[in-house]
């Protein structure tokens, strides 16, 4: 058997998906062995032949700048394989499926996602597509495309919809930019205290000022009810919320000052709200009271344009 044969095989599977689950990831190493199999004697399939597998199959993209790389999905708690870029601006491998616009545009969710207040990770609907008009280059993608591009970044596993219409990272976001997240992101990036992963959903410890968090697949296996940094005795009901579950109230996200800049080193204003303000209904008193002072003022006003005195009633 040649090892570099089920590597190539390996390796041309992995690179035609680029995201997989892990059982996907283990089928596509037991098929490359039955490949080979049919030509020269194999190996039987075992957990240890894939974890060599992966190994040599990294050394050979190490000098490529990519790496396949796993991580737990923070939705379901279940492994899941990529091939990522090690290497540079990592929102630049999309450049491949996306135009500069697109990807763009992604950026800018990915920075309104991180910046969401109270620990959401997450923007509505409305806010995603709001974030047309805050593009750094000119552009004319309109309202309707930027739909359409939105359920191409969902479709494509860039990022998740939730039932209430709330956009949030993917697990393949996550790790595909690791990198870039910590490094624009490092005083918004949580990481949980199990695994040391990139936390966007899971749980906090209630007490003001601590710092632990854990993904809800992380927090199912700790079974110590105490918080490990500050002791603080924990219920399930009492640990607060990180992710969509955590949006207390419609703030929109803020933004970093070095994104949107004017020219003098100014941040842009905030987008205006359009809707009306409420209308106050007045009752049947205010409204003659509203006229009765109308009148009045129609008739000073006549008084003052007349030049002849008025005459007054005995």
């Amino acid at each position: 058997m040649s090892a570099s044969d089920i590597n190539r095989l390996f390796l041309q599977a992995i690179i035609s998906r680029h995201y997989m689950s892990d059982e996907l990831a283990k089928v596509l190493c037991k098929k490359a062995i039955e490949a080979v199999s049919m030509i020269r004697s194999a190996v039987v399939y075992n957990p240890a032949f894939f974890d060599t597998l992966v190994v040599q199959v990294n050394e050979s993209l190490e000098p490529l700048g990519l790496e396949f790389r796993t991580i737990m999905n923070e939705e379901d708690g279940k492994r899941v394989w990529a091939l990522v870029n090690n290497k540079g601006d990592e929102i630049s491998q999309m450049a491949t499926q996306y135009s500069s616009q697109e990807i763009a545009f992604f950026k800018q969710l990915v920075d309104q996602i991180m910046l969401a207040p109270n620990e959401s990770f997450s923007i509505t609907s409305l806010a995603a597509l709001r974030e047309v008009n805050h593009l750094p280059v000119k552009s004319n993608m309109t309202k309707s495309q930027a739909e359409v591009v939105l359920g191409s970044f969902v479709t494509r596993g860039w990022l998740l919809k939730s039932a209430s219409g709330r956009y949030s990272l993917s697990a393949r976001t996550i790790m595909e930019l690791q990198p870039y997240l910590k490094s624009t992101y490092e005083e918004e990036t949580l990481e949980c205290t199990s695994c040391m992963e990139i936390v966007t959903k899971g749980v906090a410890c209630y007490r003001p000022n601590c710092k632990v968090r854990f993904h809800l697949h992380c927090y199912s296996r700790y079974r110590t009810p105490k918080c490990p940094t500050c002791s603080t005795e924990w219920t399930r009901d009492r640990l607060n919320k990180v992710g969509e579950d955590a949006t207390l109230d419609d703030r929109p996200p803020r933004r970093k000052q070095s994104a949107h800049q004017s020219s003098e080193g100014e941040e842009e204003p905030e987008e205006e709200d359009e809707s009306p303000p409420p209308v106050k209904k007045e009752g049947r008193k205010s409204k003659r009271k509203a006229r009765s002072s109308q009148d009045t003022d129609e008739e000073d006003e006549a008084e003052a344009m007349d030049p002849k005195p008025s005459r007054r009633r005995g």
